[in-house]
């Protein structure tokens, strides 16, 4: 009887991914549910970005095979874009890959940092696919602890009491999804100091710097002799409206690039000319009235209802969260988030997330996504709010 690798069972299929089946079988079914779990922009990308793209695509001679490196033009765009929102000076020759989204840049440096059985630390909670793809490639996992009593921020003096001889790789993600807890030039650089001492490579994944977060951009690569031991992961999918296009980048420096670049040569054969070239005139032409109208602007309205949405659900949060997300602990009348979620979703017909998939510290908790109309999170308030609490 023919069965799976191995590594297939150290995995789940990712929860997203079974739970919208369920969800459009519901809506199949005519029941109509509102989604408000999944961080996907619902706004359109700039007029001029979709024109390039048209453009590109209207030409016959555009549509061959694409250098992994990517072309000049997306390379000197994402260069400039570390320039004019980090202050960050980026060799676009050599510092900096396209990615076909992040996603895909956790498995290559994986790939290119991890021997099987050496081990990856990953947050908890956090994204999933940190600590799902390290497992599909043999690395252990070590988790370490977000905690709110801590700004959700890395407990250093804990990092230093752990067996690290075998680790390789530290993900990190700030702005932090799921909690909204924002980036700490502090955080940064002691980031930087402990990647040094200890000889891990740290990489953080910044997708989320420019949503609801007024202040100054921050970047990892801001740390003095950051490049040296870090990687920074950044994308368009979130601040640009793009998340379909699939248009990411990794940023370091010209040898860890070349390791990253030698692995991903060999596994994918580059990105569309026209989601190249248009990508880089989002990043080029987007204006700063652009930039405050989609990722402050729509995202405060949103919010607003959210957290009215949180207190409905009797869940206290932290209202100094950023990000597309609003994190928030449930009442200890609850067993578990999931018990709560599975409630809203199958009587409110409203789908939220639940904590847990991000991790044991999440188990308490739950996450609301701004990806949806001001209208249609009105309308989940009142569906919620129907129910008898």
């Amino acid at each position: 009887m023919i069965q799976p690798a191995n590594r297939v069972q150290e995995v789940q299929e990712y929860y997203f991914s079974r739970k919208l089946k369920e969800v459009a079988k519901m809506n199949a079914e005519g029941k109509d549910i509102i989604s408000l779990a999944i961080g996907s922009p619902d706004m359109p990308p700039s007029k001029q970005t979709v024109d390039k793209l048209c453009e590109v695509a209207c030409l016959s001679s555009e549509h061959g095979y694409q250098p992994t490196i990517g072309t000049s033009e997306l390379r000197t765009a994402m260069a400039g874009f570390y320039k004019r929102w980090y202050d960050v000076e980026i060799d676009a020759a050599t510092e900096v890959q396209p990615l076909i989204g992040s996603k895909e840049g956790i498995l290559h440096v994986t790939l290119a940092f991890v021997n099987p059985g050496e081990q990856v630390l990953v947050p908890n909670p956090g994204y999933p696919t940190y600590a799902a793809l390290s497992r599909l490639l043999g690395a252990e996992v070590v988790t370490y602890d977000l905690r709110e009593d801590k700004g959700w921020q890395p407990d250093f003096d804990a990092l230093e009491q752990m067996d690290l001889s075998r680790v390789r790789l530290m993900w990190t993600n700030y702005p932090n999804m799921p909690t909204g807890g924002n980036a700490c030039r502090e955080t940064y650089q002691r980031l930087v100091d402990f990647a040094r001492r200890h000889g891990i490579v740290v990489v953080n994944d910044n997708p989320y710097s420019f949503i609801l977060n007024e202040g100054d951009k921050l970047s990892l690569l801001q740390v003095s002799g950051a490049k040296d031991c870090c990687i920074e992961f950044n994308s368009l999918s979130k601040s640009y409206n793009m998340p379909g296009w699939r248009v990411g980048m990794c940023v370091t420096n010209p040898t860890f690039i070349s390791w990253i670049l030698k692995v991903k040569s060999n596994i994918d054969s580059g990105t569309f000319r026209g989601i190249q070239l248009a990508a880089a005139e989002a990043m080029n032409t987007n204006t700063d009235e652009w930039h405050q109208h989609y990722n402050i602007a729509v995202y405060r309205s949103r919010r607003v209802i959210a957290e009215e949405i949180m207190t409905l659900l009797g869940c206290t949060f932290d209202k100094s969260q950023v990000g597309m997300f609003l994190w928030g602990k449930i009442p200890e009348t609850y067993v578990d988030a999931e018990q709560l979620t599975e409630r809203v979703l199958h009587e409110a017909r409203v789908f939220i997330a639940p904590g847990f998939i991000f991790g044991s510290n999440g188990r308490r908790y739950v996450r609301l996504s701004l990806c949806a109309k001001d209208e249609q999170m009105r309308e989940a308030y009142a569906r919620i709010a129907s129910l008898d609490w």
